[in-house]
């Protein structure tokens, strides 16, 4: 899921920033404004974007995506939820995973199906279409005149913090195996259910606010439909023909994912540093190279701990590969540059990371692939005859 960039894929040179107006008005209508004024400018959307059949494509793509991520996350929510073995720390995380995921799949995917149908099918774009600069007011019952609701208002900040929550969690699942395995015995007393799902709670407090950081801490951004990208991204309100001072604003989003995927990174390798030292401890005490004076192995992790250690790398690899082309066009658009092709992939590799999971799973996760097939086939074998 995304951190939102501002809505820069604008082409044409830099002068088109610096067109007169009387008021903020987003980069897409000054670019539109350009237009009226004489300058010669490429339309933001260009053929290759929105032509018939790319659109068409791009909608057959979006409806399968969303499918795909709505049935692998309602698969993974039923399996934690049926299956007794699954309600522990890591279990709970797991299913704030799913949710975080399934809300792209529900809301997100959707909103961006039915604008590019919308766009295929009439003439004129949706009301809302690009927000209140090139959308027509109208007059209110006490006098004013009222913008239409812009849509993007609510799905933007969805995805943004669903984005958030999702590399938060892998945080999370990341510190619990870590506890698991370098604190084995101490595992019960420091991972508690009650600790873990005030952890929750946080994660998805904190990724939501920080989804709305722009919107409430500065009234230098509006969210709008992009036309590369196909989904709902942050753009800056210009004012007295320039743009606004806080436009670094959004370098909190990839600063935030990227200092919780080095956190995660770190806290893996110190992990995987302990497993290959208990794994040569006990090569050496196997060959009778090393006396283990009477003790053994202790505080070794188990078996199951250092499996979930590793799937749980995999989660943050899979994350971190999807994001790396977000956080690049973020930069980019903070120093100028212009990917309007870029946009629509990077943002939908995200978008896709959301059904990558449950695929993860069935590969990794014995216990999983055995809920699912208990899922299936309950009416031959009941839940409860299930083994530890």
């Amino acid at each position: 899921m995304a951190a939102l960039p501002y809505n820069m894929s604008l082409p044409g040179s830099a002068a088109v920033l610096l067109l007169a107006s009387d008021g903020p008005f987003n980069l897409t209508a000054n670019a539109q404004g350009g237009l009226d004024s004489g300058h010669s400018l490429a339309p933001l959307c260009t053929l290759c974007c929105c032509g018939f059949l790319n659109r068409t494509l791009a909608v057959v793509f979006m409806v399968s995506l969303a499918f795909a991520i709505v049935i692998g996350n309602v698969v993974t929510l039923t399996v934690f939820v049926q299956t007794r073995q699954s309600r522990t720390p890591q279990g709970y995380l797991k299913v704030s995973l799913a949710i975080a995921d399934m809300m792209v799949g529900v809301l997100v995917v959707p909103f961006s199906v039915y604008t590019e149908i919308s766009l295929m099918v009439t003439s004129t774009p949706p009301i809302w279409y690009q927000g209140s600069s090139t959308s027509p007011a109208t007059s209110s019952s006490l006098g004013g005149l009222v913008s239409p609701w812009q849509p993007c208002m609510l799905i933007g900040p969805v995805f943004a913090g669903c984005t958030f929550v999702s590399i938060s969690t892998i945080f999370l699942m990341t510190v619990e195996r870590s506890v698991a395995i370098l604190r084995p015995l101490h595992k019960d007393s420091l991972v508690t259910r009650r600790r873990t799902l005030l952890l929750i709670l946080l994660s998805w407090t904190a990724s939501f606010l920080l989804a709305l950081a722009p919107l409430v801490f500065s009234g230098s951004f509006t969210l709008e439909y992009n036309e590369c990208s196909r989904m709902c991204n942050y753009t800056p309100l210009l004012f007295g023909n320039q743009l606004p001072s806080d436009t670094n604003i959004m370098l909190l989003f990839p600063a935030f994912d990227f200092t919780l995927l080095s956190g995660t990174l770190v806290v893996n390798i110190i992990s995987f540093t302990n497993i290959k030292q208990y794994s040569r401890k006990r090569k050496l005490l196997s060959e009778g190279s090393l006396s283990d004076g009477g003790g053994g192995c202790p505080h070794r992790p188990s078996f199951s701990d250092i499996k979930a250690a590793k799937t749980i790398s995999i989660l943050t690899f899979a994350f971190t590969a999807s994001f790396t082309p977000i956080a690049v066009f973020v930069l980019g658009n903070v120093v100028g540059y212009t990917w309007c092709n870029f946009s629509f992939f990077a943002f939908w590799i995200l978008a896709g990371n959301s059904c990558c999971n449950v695929i993860i799973y069935s590969v990794r996760d014995h216990r999983f692939r055995k809920g699912v097939a208990l899922l299936f086939q309950r009416d031959h074998s009941p839940p409860h005859s299930e083994k530890n």
